[in-house]
């Protein structure tokens, strides 16, 4: 794994080169607007923390680093250290920071330091017509996916399901992002081809539930975060949408549980397809005998569907995830794993 010297040098090396009534999501078939700007060298950068506490306050300052070394200005929230229990600060101060760099003239983009638990906690709080008047690039990944799911059903704003600004940013990550938030690319991602340790290759497999292709909105993320919104007005619609998932840490009978649950409320019943990224540690520490494996459950939940579905991408709790548009329209092909952009997530 890189160190953080050496992650500052590559990245340095490569920037050098380098609760209002809801407004409806834009629908599955039309262009998201509107589009936020994308990032170019020297532009401000900033960082909040809407979920858990940053516990040192020397990380902030590592993190600063990197960020500079991707050719961006950091700027921290005021209240970035701030600590309410397990929380960044209150809900209200947590959300007051964020609304705050949607409004500020001088930031180009948001990028949250860590997930954890608490963005879902700010939505009553957060001001969307000042955020939709006001479209920038939200970045970041895991709890984060209330606030990407959020924008999408109040504002419309295309947003990336990516790193947080803690990763460890190797080589493979900070491309993915910078192709998507910089060069305004529509790139396509494909499941790692290639032996893993041995003739038998268990890792970087594509692993289809349901052949075809599909196209539509791309939306998603944290499995958990989204399964926990069902019911509340911070959901955007699923018609016609590419619904992709990822988890962590999560036993599979919790796996299935959340699907199912996504069932019951007739989300899974409306998406034109299924990507879903990496389970990271998503094993039952307990006796495995008669257990479902977690690609039976998804098996499982998928392949009734009639909709394409497939495993494997690189989304979720890795290092090299790649940075996903929430918002923007997509084709899939489950036979081959692929995911390709129609469009860019900034103008």
């Amino acid at each position: 794994m890189l160190t953080r010297r050496s992650l500052l040098a590559g990245l340095g090396g490569t920037a050098a080169m380098l609760a209002a009534p809801a407004i409806p999501a834009a629908s599955p078939g039309s262009p998201a607007s509107p589009r936020p700007p994308r990032l170019r060298e020297g532009d401000t950068l900033g960082l909040v923390a809407p979920a858990g506490f940053i516990a040192d306050r020397f990380g902030i300052a590592e993190i600063e680093d990197a960020v500079r070394a991707m050719g961006l200005v950091p700027r921290s929230a005021p209240h970035m250290l701030d600590r309410e229990g397990y929380l960044a600060g209150s809900d209200a101060t947590r959300a007051r920071d964020l609304t705050a760099m949607f409004a500020d003239p001088e930031v180009r983009a948001i990028m949250a330091v860590r997930g954890g638990w608490g963005c879902a906690r700010i939505l009553p709080h957060l001001d969307f017509a000042v955020i939709r008047a006001h479209p920038k690039l939200l970045v970041g990944s895991s709890d984060v996916t209330a606030l990407h799911l959020a924008l999408a059903a109040r504002t419309g704003i295309p947003s990336i399901h990516g790193p947080n600004a803690a990763a460890s940013w190797p080589p493979a990550a900070w491309q993915s992002f910078h192709d998507v938030a910089f060069d305004a690319a529509t790139p396509t991602y494909a499941v790692p081809q290639g032996l893993a340790g041995g003739l038998g290759r268990t890792a970087g497999r594509v692993r289809t539930f349901r052949s075809g292709k599909a196209r539509g909105r791309l939306l998603g993320g944290n499995l958990s975060v989204l399964s926990a919104l069902v019911g509340t007005p911070y959901l955007p619609d699923f018609s016609g949408a590419i619904l992709f998932l990822e988890d962590t840490n999560e036993a599979e009978y919790r796996i299935d549980r959340m699907l199912t649950q996504l069932a019951l409320a007739g989300i899974l019943g409306k998406v034109a397809g299924v990507v879903f990224g990496q389970c990271t540690n998503c094993e039952n520490p307990g006796p495995s005998f008669g257990n479902f494996t977690v690609y039976e459950v998804l098996d499982r939940q998928f392949a009734d569907l009639r909709v394409p579905a497939f495993q494997g991408a690189l989304i979720g709790h890795i290092a090299s995830q790649v940075s996903i548009p929430v918002g923007v329209m997509a084709e899939i092909d489950a036979d081959t794993g692929m995911i390709h952009l129609l469009e860019p997530a900034v103008a």
